[in-house]
């Protein structure tokens, strides 16, 4: 099941895409990896839709990526006596950490110490995702003294945000920490940390990761955009989460800092996912606005890996339509001219390493000649990256003997994952490279394919070796 695009589609699951058979027309309508969101849902849930995802798998034969994404620390007011009070801007309002003193129209309790010890006169608190802000002008490490900047309604439990500065605080909370457990346990096959600050935060839950799954940075704090170049070098792929960066930022920055995140993964070769509100309105139209398809189309020109669908596919009453319309934007756009264009204008970096010269060298050759098909022969998924970041014209076959390799590459551009038996020296994988291509309908007797790989084999990193073959 060759998809005829290169960029992937991420399908989050929920309440209207839990059975089997929705699951199935998912995938079938062009999903290539399934987001188990943790922030919902049971593990019991969870464990039910992974098994599924694996049923489906084993039918088809093709490789099926599973997200975890984990739900990250929540900063939330407490309670209020009358359940919500409105605030007039410029009215003074107290926020402090006595959560049992109900809050009223003056102070409300803020059980968040690590808010207040990071909290300096001038920075500003976002309530309800912005829709309510406040300046901090005098505060301690127990309260903070604000002004109404924005006024509006506030009641229990509202979200908070603090823009403008670095929260001394982990990413992962016990409940991330259970969850991640159990989902290590099912052999999840990415991992997306919310709540990214800093590089540090990745190495966090590295150390509990290992090898065993892939990690997603989701950048969605303004933090994490400053040190940009350093969480994209420690993440396995990243995520433009840009509901919370939209609440964090003003919205008409949100699609400069896009196209930044997206060109920093391009020039290293981190696959990056562009996610929220893509097809937003298909929660309950069975199409999406001009604007949508549009919005899903630059993502696509500037060469983002994957875009993802969230409460579209998870919540609402059109999950099939929502993935096949995604899979047609891509397709669409892919075949403009104009597209390899854009991608050419925002490609990766000049060559540092072996492997990137390999990458540029397979590139030329796919220009050069009538090439049908790219095979990165890879044990740890490194050389069908580097390819990938290459953008070549023809199809990626990444041709691995590890199942979680192959699961794991499903995420990537242009990459058709295809599992196979090791091979032990060069002519052997050349010619398993021509089987694979043919039986995968990739490229036909006579065509000419280029083989990529690193020599030793099994050995990560060492993309240094291409050859080109034709198929008998």
């Amino acid at each position: 099941m060759h998809r005829n695009r290169n960029a992937k589609i991420v399908a989050t699951l929920g309440p209207a895409s839990s059975d089997p058979v929705t699951i199935r027309a998912l995938f079938a309508a062009g999903a290539d990896v399934f987001r188990l969101n943790f922030s919902h849902g049971s593990h019991a849930d969870h464990r039910q839709r992974l098994e599924t995802i694996r049923a489906i798998e084993a039918e088809t034969g093709r490789p099926i990526g599973v997200l975890l994404d984990l739900q990250g620390p929540k900063l939330r007011l407490g309670t209020f006596a009358d359940g919500a009070v409105v605030l007039e801007a410029g009215a003074p309002f107290r926020l402090d950490l006595d959560r049992d003193r109900p809050g009223d129209q003056l102070r409300a309790p803020l059980p968040h110490p690590e808010i207040f010890a990071a909290l300096v006169p001038g920075t500003d608190l976002l309530i309800d995702d912005g829709r309510v802000r406040l300046r901090v002008e005098r505060c301690g490490a127990d309260f903070a003294e604000t002004t109404v900047v924005t006024g509006g309604r506030v009641s229990d439990r509202k979200g908070v945000n603090v823009p403008g500065v670095v929260l001394p605080l982990s990413a992962l909370t016990e409940k991330d920490r259970q969850d991640l457990d159990f989902g290590l346990k099912l052999g999840i096959d990415w991992v997306a940390l919310s709540f990214v600050q800093r590089p540090e935060d990745i190495a966090e839950i590295r150390a509990i990761v290992g090898h065993h799954a892939g990690i997603v940075a989701k950048l969605e704090k303004p933090a994490a955009i400053h040190s940009l170049d350093a969480i994209v070098g420690e993440a396995d792929a990243v995520m433009v989460a840009r509901g919370d960066l939209g609440v964090e930022m003003p919205p008409e920055q949100v699609p400069a800092i896009q196209k930044r995140i997206v060109r920093a993964c391009r020039k290293v070769g981190t696959p990056v996912i562009v996610a929220t509100q893509m097809l937003e309105s298909m929660v309950s139209a069975p199409v999406p606005t001009r604007a949508e398809a549009s919005d899903v189309a630059t993502a696509i020109y500037d060469g983002a890996d994957a875009v993802m669908l969230s409460a579209e596919s998870a919540s609402g009453q059109y999950p099939r339509d929502a993935v096949r319309i995604m899979n047609s934007i891509i397709a669409q756009t892919e075949a403009d001219p104009y597209y390899r264009e854009e991608l050419a204008i925002a490609g990766g970096a000049a060559a540092t390493l072996a492997s990137d010269g390999i990458g540029i060298a397979v590139r030329s050759v796919t220009e050069a000649l009538r090439v049908a098909a790219v095979v990165a022969y890879t044990c740890s998924g490194y050389s069908a990256l580097r390819m990938a970041r290459e953008r070549p014209r023809a199809p990626i076959v990444g041709m691995t003997p590890s199942v979680a390799t192959a699961r794991r590459l499903a995420l990537a551009w242009g990459v058709h994952p295809v599992l196979c038996p090791e091979v032990n020296d060069v002519t052997e994988m050349s010619e398993r490279a021509c089987e694979v291509v043919r039986r995968e309908d990739v490229a036909q007797p006579g065509d000419t394919i280029v083989i990529s790989a690193g020599v030793p084999f099994a050995v990560p990193g060492t993309t240094n070796l291409m050859r080109i073959a034709q198929v008998d």
